[in-house]
């Protein structure tokens, strides 16, 4: 399989990396997934992926650049899962300008970043002393400098994640999260992570969406249809 179909999938230990894994491997594409812990070789290993131990918090520039070398495209899924500040800051604002640095050192310009989709607002209405607001800062900041490289990117923004099955169905939200012009009632912010995988698939796999950001969540409008 040639290296213009390799996708490196950061975070690749990630619930909806581990569903988007198999999905693109489907769609014919080499996965390398990187993982922090080498105990999830075999996991990943099992969705089609070829695992990679690589830290991101710690993997500087040159190391990311020397890994993506090739690649078709980065998908950034990494999460520090929130509890730590220091932590949540270190992957998902440090490390992730680190793998945008390093995919434009490595010649890839296409990006995809899964955001969450408040991800623009979020900071201005919540309280610093939130426990979401460190994760909430660091989410918005590295899309705010995504936004202003010139790589081919995509932001996803979807809503609260589920473990629902895949409905290949979506609803898309404007910039700040909002469906015609209000807040989504809880039931209806939510959006399974396999949806979210399929989402991935698809802009990776089209190249749809660049240059832009993609708010959704559960829907009734199929994937490539609501996404062009």
């Amino acid at each position: 399989m040639s290296e213009e179909r390799r996708v490196v999938l950061i975070g690749g230990h990630g619930k909806v990396a581990l569903l988007a894994a198999p999905k693109l491997v489907a769609r014919g594409f080499a996965v390398d997934s990187f993982i922090r812990n080498p105990d999830h070789s075999a996991e990943i290993s099992a969705t089609g992926a070829t695992p990679i131990v690589l830290d991101i918090e710690n993997a500087g520039v040159e190391q990311l650049a020397e890994a993506f070398s090739g690649a078709h495209s980065i998908v950034f899924s990494a999460g520090a899962g929130g509890g730590n500040k220091e932590r949540t800051r270190a992957v998902d604002f440090d490390a992730a300008v680190r793998s945008m640095e390093a995919a434009k050192q490595a010649g890839v310009s296409r990006f995809v970043m899964v955001s969450y989709s408040r991800a623009l607002v979020d900071v201005d209405n919540l309280d610093p002393e939130n426990s979401f607001y460190t994760y909430a800062k660091a989410k918005h900041d590295a899309d705010a400098v995504l936004r202003e490289t010139d790589l081919d990117y995509t932001i996803l923004g979807p809503g609260a994640l589920t473990l629902d099955p895949a409905s290949k169905k979506i609803t898309i939200a404007d910039e700040t999260g909002n469906i015609d012009g209000k807040a989504p009632e809880a039931e209806n912010g939510k959006v399974s992570r396999e949806n979210v995988a399929e989402v991935i698939t698809h802009v990776v796999d089209t190249e749809a969406a660049q240059r832009s950001t993609v708010n959704f969540y559960d829907g009734s409008t199929a994937i490539a249809e609501a996404i062009s």
